[in-house]
Parts: structure tokens; sequence; C-alpha cells
């Protein structure tokens, strides 16, 4: 596996890179990162890792990272051949075409994806990128089906895909207990960007208040700067906390993936009102713990979340909308817990770990 690995991505690139190990496949996970100095190697639980230092040049860093990326693939090789590599949209932009392995790309949502769907234009040298990877992809995968369709229709390719599901730690993320519940409180857990929907969340609680006083909202996530202007979302967040709810909004920061579950248990409600995903880890990690939650109808929403079975989907776009599913939420408190119940069994059914890993080896066994 190749490329940056973070956030939801990297968590289900290590869950599924340890369930593999285990199945006697040998899985090395490569990438680049930001602020090191040297390289790092370390085991995790089996899955060999290298993390590479990033060039340091503000422009035109791909060039170099490539390179390194290049090598190591190379050096990993000789020692162990490599049957298959897979990696993100943009991964193999830059990877020799007659690199000795299958090339798989597994869509989680690339530059046309986002850019499209968040009514913005392909910026012309990530797309031409995107291009190149997708040409000398062999094969695809598509963590949904609307990412996996959509990225077709703005790329234009013939190249059939399979859907295989991101997959859920079901015993780290395991059946909540409903008396450790705080009475109203509606957690958000994602990078705080304007994609995520936070901003509509934020400005949909002073409704949420006048029918629930005692609401409150912790919202946990990293927070997403500009990579032009080097701006914090968070401080452009804070302008919409009105003194109203400035009491009951609180902004958590990033927390350690070990620590989310306690935070998702403790909440009754969930809420991620997305702009667009590809096919969400927060969303599904809720869903398995048998959270009550609220979460976006665009994109691939109807087939994370069946709606009013196991959760309720809103208009992100829309504050009131998602204040009146919240407030619904609340009112019915016995039928959000059915929701919940629903959720975990789905999880338990569509996004099984035994079942997605079985479906990613029969895929590469395919290949091969």
């Amino acid at each position: 596996m190749v490329g940056r690995t973070q956030g939801g991505i990297g968590s289900v690139v290590q869950t599924i890179g340890r369930a593999l190990v285990k199945e006697g496949i040998d899985v090395s996970v490569v990438g680049v990162r930001n602020g090191l100095d040297k390289e790092i190697f370390e085991e995790d639980e089996g899955v060999k890792v290298w993390r590479l230092p990033a060039a340091k040049w503000p422009a035109a860093r791909f060039w170099p990272n490539s390179r390194r990326l290049v090598e190591k693939l190379k050096e990993i090789h000789r020692q162990t051949p490599i049957d298959i590599l897979e990696g993100s949209e943009l991964s193999f932009a830059f990877i020799p075409a007659d690199f000795p392995a299958k090339k798989v790309i597994r869509m989680h949502g690339g530059h046309h994806f986002f850019a499209v769907t968040l009514g913005k234009k392909p910026a012309f040298w990530r797309s031409f990128q995107e291009r190149q990877s997708f040409a000398k992809a062999e094969a695809l995968i598509a963590v949904s089906d609307y990412v996996g369709n959509k990225t077709r229709e703005l790329l234009g390719f013939s190249k059939p895909f399979q859907t295989i599901y991101n997959i859920v730690d079901t015993t780290k993320f395991y059946p909540a207990d409903p008396d450790k519940i705080i009475p109203e409180k509606i957690l958000f857990v994602g990078t705080v960007t304007e994609k995520k929907g936070v901003r509509q969340l934020v400005q949909a609680m002073p409704t949420i208040l006048k029918a629930h006083p005692e609401a409150t909202l912790d919202i946990v996530g990293r927070d997403w700067r500009d990579p032009r202007t080097g701006g914090s979302y968070m401080e452009y967040l804070k302008t919409f906390i009105t003194d109203e709810i400035r009491e009951v909004v609180t902004l958590v920061g990033p927390l350690p993936h070990d620590e989310i579950p306690k935070r998702l248990e403790a909440a009754q409600i969930c809420v991620y009102p997305s702009h667009m995903e590809a096919m969400p880890i927060a969303w599904l990690e809720a869903l398995g713990m048998g959270k009550a939650v609220v979460a976006s109808r665009l994109g691939p929403g109807p087939e994370a979340v069946r709606d009013r079975e196991t959760g309720l989907l809103c208009n992100p776009m829309d504050p009131s909308d998602i204040a009146q599913k919240v407030i619904e939420m609340f009112d019915n408190p016995d039928k959000a817990l059915e929701m919940g119940r629903n959720a975990r069994e789905d999880i338990l059914t569509r996004f099984n770990p035994q079942r997605i890993v079985a479906q990613n080896i029969d895929f590469y066994r395919s290949l091969l």
C-alpha cells in the first residue's frame, strides 16, 4: 500500500493491513510524511510501515517525494517481491508503468470527485496526475458504489470497478451501553472543515436549544488549515459560535483514535452533516456502536445509513433540517435506540470485518 494515509483512511489501512497479516499475507505500507527528518520504520501487528520524510521545498515537492517512494518500493521489491501495489487515486502518477506488480487504485474520493461534487473546478496539475494514475492502474476498487460511479463519470474511464466497503473494527467499536449516555449530548467527530458540514451544525444549535435547552455539542477533530493562506478553519468556525450557544459548544480538538469509542458511547446523538463523502469511516464507527446517527443524505449517505431504519438523513446545507432531525431523535429516544440497534446489526452484516477481508483477498487473487 502506497501513498499518504491519515485520519479515517489511515485507520482503514491499519485495520485491513492487520487483518490481512493474520491471513498469512505479507503487508507493507509506505508513505510520505511532513515534519520528519529521517525515514522511520516500525512493525504494527505484523504490518511493515515505512514513513519517509517529505521534501521541505514549498513548491514542486511531488518530484522528490515520488522519487523517494519509488526507490523505497524498489528496495522492498528486491527483498520480498511485491505482487499487488495498492494506492489512492493519485498514487501511480509517477510510479513507473513497468513496475513489476499489479497496480490497484482504491477510490476513497480523489481530486476530481471532491472538487466537482463540492462545486469547484479541478486544478490542472492534480487533474493531470490523477488521469496519469488511472491510466496506469490495472484494477479498481471503490469504497462505495457512489464514489466508483461518480469517479468513472468524471474521468470518463471504462475500466470496471468492484465495490468493497471500508472495514470497521467491530471489537474496538463495541455495542455502546445506553446507561452511559449523557442526556442530550450531541457529538461530531471528523476534520473541522467546511466540507464536513460542521458550520451548519453549529448554526443549527440555536433551534435545537429552543426545543431542548439542555443540549450540548462536542466537536472532536483536528483543525483544517487553508494550504494557500495557512488560515485556521476552527478560528473561522468560532465566529459562528454566538453568545447564545457559546456555553454549550465545545471545540475539543483532535483525540487519539483509541479515545473515540468512549466519546461515542457518551453521546446521545452523533451528527455528521457532510457536504460530500466517499464512504465515511466516522459514520461507520458510530453506527457500529449502535448510536443514534443523523447524517448527510448527499453522495453515499443512503448507502451508509438506511433512512429511518439505521439513522436519519438530513440536508447538510440546511441548518434548520439538521436541527429538526436532531430534535426528532431527542423527542423519540426509544425510536433512536431502536435505530441504533439496527445500525449495529447492519454494520455486522454489510461491513463485517471477516466478510470485507475475504472480499479483498478474493479480489487480489483474481488479479494473480
